[in-house]
């Protein structure tokens, strides 16, 4: 013990006199940059992170999709946005329009309201690494979902499709978007350059296939049943939606419903299809293009409209309406 104190001692009193031999004015000037440094880390994990402009546009891009689906799961189960849970993620941009509860049964509403707060996270952490921007206007309309099972099914249902009806009717109508979301985490994945912004797509990519697993797990069960009151099924609605989004996006198949024939089945061998893959079982990727294809229902990244009626939000979405 007597060692360390008279160790202790010499350190003290050598940095005594070293701070001692320091001019006023230099020693205030060392302090500043050491509080500057100590700054700078305290929000390394923060917006001041310093992230390639690359990675910022595409780290910013999924913010749209993440609005959308924490609106409409909000909505559904809640029956209220993110304009009451978290108004702080909206910036001030529009709500979303026609966006309502659904009736929903206790366990579509249980795992609705995972989804929804999940999502509410996303934007929190993608807000995290980059600014971002204020939430785009959203068509959750039940107008505009049954526009879309029109055109998947290739004919117009009389009632119109509902997605707040039932819980069934919402789980069709979430088939047509977490799904989206997750092929483009995969197909930005290899264009990042830091790890920071990997870690974070790696992170958001797992819980989006989860969500897309669970709702398509859920509609698996019940896999023959027809939809109150139309004459098709669960396995006919995820058939034509896939197929739709296929259409839309206009890069072959990198979509596929709940069952598919053998050649499309996992290995070759089998048709159900609970996890969507391609011939490795791997997940589909793709682009901000093609993504903004579909979810304006156009077919055209410079072309908005679907869930986007004024276009999403960002350098990589904008610089489409741009070109047009």
């Amino acid at each position: 013990m007597g060692v360390l104190n008279y160790s202790v001692s010499y350190a003290s009193l050598f940095l005594f006199f070293v701070f001692a031999t320091i001019p006023s004015p230099l020693f205030a000037q060392i302090f500043k940059e050491l509080s500057h440094h100590h700054h700078h880390h305290r929000h390394r994990g923060g917006v001041h992170v310093a992230l390639p402009e690359s990675d910022v546009e595409l780290l910013e891009f999924p913010l749209n999709l993440e609005y959308l689906e924490a609106e409409f799961f909000l909505w559904g189960a809640l029956g209220h946005g993110l304009d009451v849970v978290a108004p702080n993620l909206t910036e001030g941009g529009p709500s979303p329009v026609g966006a309502r509860k659904a009736a929903l049964d206790p366990l579509i509403l249980d795992v609705v309201t995972q989804f929804a707060y999940q999502e509410v996270g996303h934007i929190r952490a993608i807000k995290k690494r980059v600014k971002g921007f204020p939430r785009p206007l959203l068509d959750l309309s039940a107008t505009n979902f049954a526009k879309t099972v029109n055109n998947a099914l290739n004919r117009e249902l009389n009632p119109p499709f509902d997605p707040y009806a039932n819980g069934l009717n919402f789980l069709l109508a979430s088939y047509l978007i977490p799904y989206v979301g997750l092929t483009g985490y995969v197909g930005a994945n290899p264009k990042l350059k830091s790890a920071r912004a990997k870690r974070l797509v790696a992170g958001l990519l797992a819980v989006e296939s989860a969500q897309d697993t669970v709702i398509r797990t859920l509609l698996y069960e019940r896999l023959l049943t027809k939809v109150y009151p139309y004459d098709f099924t669960v396995a006919e609605f995820t058939n034509r939606a896939s197929h739709l989004r296929n259409k839309l996006g206009k890069s072959g198949v990198k979509d596929e419903g709940l069952v598919v024939p053998p050649v499309l089945g996992a290995e070759g061998k089998i048709q159900g299809n609970i996890i969507a893959g391609d011939r490795y079982s791997t997940a589909y990727d793709r682009t901000p293009e093609e993504i903004l294809s579909i979810v304006y229902a156009s077919g055209n990244a410079s072309v908005p409209g679907g869930f986007y009626p004024n276009g999403a939000r960002g350098q990589i979405a904008e610089s489409y309406i741009k070109r047009a």
